[in-house]
Formats: structure tokens, C-alpha cells, sequence
């Protein structure tokens, strides 16, 4: 009997403007359970960078929540401290994609191409990495990818906007442009990313991506 898959899903919170993109982790956890593969879930335990109120898709003022304890919204308070994680308890590493990834699990919303990477976060993906296990950057997580193995020329998508490929570029990653169904497979580095909600516009095309972004890193695990 082949072994249970255990991969690690990294959390940002919950909900795209400020956390993970919620149908993008769904989907995620969907396509890894019905491949049998055991989810470990982890997030920061650390505050967001603000709360945004989804229906005005602005700013809550003097709002304040917890990334580990939003994520754990998502799946059902399975999570773990990110802090905790370990390579060797792992086969592979999915990173879903939301607004999160960008402002709770690395700095690039405010500081772009200057990003810094939570150093829990970057940490385990080094860890992950050096093991040559594979990584999966969904949405606008590959730019944590590029941050961290962007000096190994790394090759990623982010689909096709040209700014944010550019920002992937200056750290060093390869940008491969591809469409909401695609895959784009580093086989070299064991890294594979589609682009879902960057490019939407909606769950099914977007499902399709990560359905095959999790087949990938599975089938290198």
C-alpha cells in the first residue's frame, strides 16, 4: 500500500482582501483529501496586518485579529503554529493565495519587490526546499517563492500581470506567463504555481489550476 501523503497548508487568515483566499484554500484541501493525502494546516500566530470589512472592501478601523486563529476558520481548528512546523514531518507544502499571503505571510502589499517573508514562513520553505521536497505557490504566494529561492532562479507564475511578474523577476525568479487552468512546473527546484485568483474569474477555472498544482506536488512528493 503506497504511503499517506502528509503536506503542510500554509494559512494567512481568512478571507482574500486581508487572509488566505477562501475558495482557493477549499479547494486546495478538497483536491489533497480526495488524493488521500493527510493536510497538516498551519498559519502565524501573529496579528494581521489590518482587518478589511469584505463588504465595503475597506479597512475596519481599530479592528484586530489573529492570523492562526482566523485561519483556523478554514479548516475546522486543525492548525498548528507555523513556528512549530517541520520538514521532516512533511512530504510536501502548499501555499494557497489571498491578499494574506501578501500582507500577513510576507510584506510585498506594502513594500513590493522589498519584501520581507515572515521568518517562520521562510524558514520552513528553506527547510521544505533543502530536503528536496515540493512546494506548490498558489495566487500571489509564488512572490514568497521568489523571495526566498528567487537565487536559485526559480520559475513561477503569477499568470500574466506584468508588474508583479516584474517584481518576481528583480528577486530573481524566472516568470513564466500562463492561463487560470495552468501549471507552471519547476522540476528542477520542485516548485509548481498556478495563478487561480489572480486571474479568476471564477471558482471552476480556478479549481482547475490548483486540482492540477496539487497533482504536481503530489506526484514529486
Amino acid at each position: 500500500m503506497a504511503k499517506e501523503k502528509r503536506v503542510g497548508v500554509v494559512l494567512s487568515g481568512c478571507g482574500f482582501l486581508d487572509g488566505a483566499e477562501i475558495q482557493e484554500a477549499a479547494c486546495t484541501l478538497l483536491s489533497l483529501d480526495r488524493r488521500g493525502a493527510k493536510v497538516l494546516a498551519f498559519a502565524p500566530d501573529a496579528a494581521q496586518m489590518h482587518v478589511v470589512d469584505h463588504r465595503k472592501g475597506a479597512p475596519a478601523a481599530g479592528a484586530e485579529r489573529n492570523v492562526l486563529a482566523e485561519s483556523a476558520r478554514i479548516v475546522r481548528g486543525e492548525i498548528a503554529d507555523v513556528a512549530g512546523a517541520r520538514a521532516g514531518d512533511l512530504d510536501a507544502l502548499v501555499f494557497p493565495g489571498g491578499y494574506g499571503a501578501a500582507k500577513n505571510l510576507s510584506s510585498y502589499a506594502v513594500e513590493g519587490a522589498k519584501l520581507r517573508v515572515h521568518p517562520e514562513v521562510e524558514r520552513l520553505v528553506r527547510e521544505v526546499h533543502a530536503a528536496h521536497k515540493p512546494i506548490g505557490f498558489i495566487c500571489i504566494a509564488p512572490v514568497i517563492g521568489a523571495k526566498v529561492l528567487g537565487g536559485e532562479g526559480v520559475k513561477l507564475t503569477i499568470g500574466n500581470d506584468a508588474a508583479t511578474a516584474k517584481d518576481l523577476e528583480a528577486l530573481g525568479a524566472r516568470h513564466v506567463a500562463c492561463k487560470v487552468e495552468e501549471i507552471c512546473v519547476d522540476e528542477r527546484l520542485k516548485v509548481v504555481s498556478t495563478p487561480a485568483y489572480m486571474l479568476g474569474p471564477t471558482i471552476s477555472p480556478v479549481s482547475q489550476g490548483i486540482d492540477r498544482l496539487v497533482a504536481a506536488v503530489l506526484e514529486m512528493a
